[in-house]
C-alpha cells in the first residue's frame, strides 16, 4: 500500500494492456520510440530496456523515455539505477511536476529518504490540491518514522479529498504505527478501496458488530499466513460473544489451528463456503471487537501434532548440548517490498562461529535451491525444506533455543508459540512495530533488532551475534 504509481508520458504507462511490440526493425527514430514504448505497455521489458537504451544513445536529451526507462527499471527492482534515470529525465524538464513524483517514487524504494521527503514536498508545492501529492508525502513520512505528520498530511489531503481511498490508508497505517488502535484499526477499514486486497465471495453480510448470540460467523484471511496467526487471538473474543465461529485457513495451516481456542470448524479456502449469517475478516477482527495496545489478547494456544513434535526432535538431535538458532532470511518473493526486509543466507554465517552454536534454516520457498547450492548451507542444516506445513514448522521452532528472523510468519509463529523470538527489522517497518524500541505488546516473547539506517543490515547483525554468543555461553553450548 502507498507504493506510489508510475506518471508516464501519454501511451507509455508501464504494465497497462498493450498491443504486442511491433514486428519488424524500426525504420526511423520515431518508430523506435514508438516500439519501445509499446513493448513496455506490453510488458515485454527486456524488448523495451533493449529499445529505449538503443533511442537514447541515439537521443540522449528525451525526458519522457528517460522517465519511462526509470519506471521500466523500478518495476524490475533495479532501484539506484531507476533513481538515476529519474534525475536525468527530471534535469532536463525540471518543470514536469510528473517527473518529479516519479524520481520520488524512485529515491523512496531506493531507501534514499530524505531526499524523497524533499521531492515529496515539492510535488505537494506545485500540486496542492492533489491527492495522490498528499498521499505520497504521508508515505514518505511514515517511511521516516514521522507519523504525526504524516496523519496531519492525509488529513490535509482528505479536506480537499473526504472519499479519497490512499489517504484514507494512509492516515490510517499512521494511527496504527503510533500505537493509536482504537482509532487506527476501524479507519483501515479504508484497505478495501485502494483495489490491493480483493474480497471473494462471502456466504453472509459482512459483520459490523451486530449481537452474535447462536449465529454462525465465517472468518476470512485476507493476507500472509503471518497475519492470521497475528490476529487469531482475535478469535476467542468471538466465541465469547456466543458465536459459532468457523475459521477459514489457507491449507498449509490447517494441521497447526486444528482444535485452536475460540474456533468450532475449520475450512480451506477454496472449499465450499459453509452457511453464516455473518463473514469477517481477520484484519477487521480489532477494529470489530475494540483493541487496546495495553490490553492485547494473548496468542491462542497452538496444538502441535505428535507426528510433527516426532519429526523435528528426530531431525535436531544429533545437535542436542548445542544452542540452536533457527534463521530466516527472507519472506514473501511476491511480496513487492520484500527486497527491503531480505537478504542472502550468508548474512548469518558470522553467528556459524561462534563455538557451541548450530544454525538452522526456516526458509520456505522458491529460493530453497539457491540456498541449497551455496556454501552456506553446509554451515546452515536446511529444517525446513522438507516440511508438509506450518504444524511441522511449530514443531521445529518449539525444539530451538533460538529463532531470528525477518519473516512475518516465522516470526508470529514463533511468538504465538511463546520461544524466544529476535525479528530483523527494516528501517521502515510493518506498522505493528512502530519506529522505535526494542519491545512490542503484541509479543512478550519478542525482541525487534532494528536497522539504524535505511538498508544496514550490519549493525543488526552485530547486535544479533553479540546476543547469541551471550546465549551460548550461559547456556554452557558445546561444539
Amino acid at each position: 500500500m502507498g507504493q506510489g504509481s508510475e506518471q508516464a508520458e501519454a501511451g507509455a504507462r508501464p504494465g497497462g494492456a498493450g498491443a504486442p511490440p511491433a514486428a519488424g526493425a524500426p525504420r526511423t527514430l520515431g518508430e523506435l520510440r514508438a516500439q519501445a514504448i509499446e513493448a513496455h505497455q506490453a510488458g515485454a521489458l527486456d524488448a523495451a530496456f533493449a529499445a529505449y537504451r538503443a533511442y537514447l544513445q541515439r537521443r540522449p536529451r528525451d525526458s519522457g523515455i528517460w522517465t519511462n526507462l526509470g519506471a521500466l527499471l523500478r518495476r524490475r527492482g533495479e532501484h539506484l539505477a531507476a533513481a538515476a534515470c529519474q534525475r536525468r529525465a527530471q534535469a532536463l524538464a525540471p518543470e514536469d511536476a510528473a517527473i518529479l513524483n516519479n524520481l520520488g517514487n524512485a529515491l523512496q524504494d531506493a531507501d534514499l529518504l530524505d531526499e524523497a521527503l524533499e521531492i515529496r514536498r515539492e510535488v505537494l508545492r506545485r500540486r496542492p490540491g492533489d491527492a495522490d501529492a498528499h498521499a505520497m508525502l504521508a508515505v514518505t513520512l511514515r517511511a521516516l518514522g514521522r507519523m504525526d505528520e504524516a496523519q496531519a498530511t492525509a488529513e490535509a489531503g482528505l479536506a480537499l479529498h473526504p472519499a479519497d481511498g490512499e489517504l484514507r490508508v494512509q492516515r490510517a497505517m499512521a494511527m496504527l504505527a503510533a500505537g493509536d488502535y482504537a482509532r487506527g484499526f476501524p479507519a483501515f477499514d479504508a484497505r478495501w478501496e485502494i483495489g490491493e486486497i480483493a474480497k471473494g465471495d462471502a456466504p453472509g453480510p459482512e459483520w459490523a458488530g451486530e449481537p452474535l448470540e447462536g449465529r454462525r460467523i465465517l472468518v476470512l484471511p485476507e493476507q500472509g499466513f503471518g497475519d492470521t496467526i497475528l490476529m487469531s487471538r482475535f478469535l476467542p473474543a468471538l466465541k465469547a460473544r456466543g458465536a459459532h465461529v468457523i475459521l477459514a485457513v489457507k491449507p498449509p495451516l490447517k494441521r497447526l489451528f486444528q482444535g485452536v481456542e475460540g474456533v468450532d470448524a475449520l475450512v480451506e479456502i477454496g472449499a465450499p463456503r459453509p452457511q453464516a449469517d455473518f463473514t469477517t475478516y481477520m484484519m477487521d477482527l480489532p477494529g470489530r471487537l475494540g483493541c487496546d495496545a495495553a490490553r492485547l489478547p494473548p496468542s491462542p494456544k497452538l496444538r502441535v501434532p505428535g507426528d510433527s513434535r516426532s519429526r523435528a526432535r528426530r531431525l535436531l538431535q544429533p545437535w542436542e548440548g548445542m544452542l540452536r538458532v533457527g534463521v530466516c532470511w527472507s519472506g514473501s518473493v511476491t511480496y513487492k517490498a520484500n527486497f527491503k526486509r531480505s537478504f542472502g543466507p550468508e548474512r548469518f554465517l558470522p553467528l556459524a562461529r561462534i563455538p557451541g552454536v548450530q544454525l538452522f534454516s526456516l526458509y520456505k520457498g522458491p529460493l530453497l535451491e539457491g540456498f541449497r547450492r551455496s556454501p552456506a548451507s553446509a554451515l546452515i542444516v536446511d529444517a525446513a525444506g522438507e516440511e508438509r506445513d506450518f504444524a511441522d514448522a511449530a514443531a521445529t521452532i518449539r525444539e530451538l533455543d533460538l529463532v531470528v528472523t525477518m519473516d512475518t510468519a516465522v516470526a508470529h509463529l514463533a511468538a504465538a508459540l511463546g520461544r524466544p523470538v529476535w525479528n530483523l527489522l527494516a528501517y521502515s517497518p510493518f506498522w505493528l512495530y512502530g519506529h522505535a524500541g526494542e519491545a512490542t505488546p503484541w509479543h512478550p516473547t519478542m525482541r525487534l533488532v532494528r536497522q539504524p539506517a535505511p538498508g544496514d543490515w550490519d549493525g543488526p547483525m552485530e547486535t544479533v551475534a553479540r546476543g547469541v554468543s551471550d546465549l551460548a555461553a550461559r547456556k554452557g553450548a558445546r561444539p
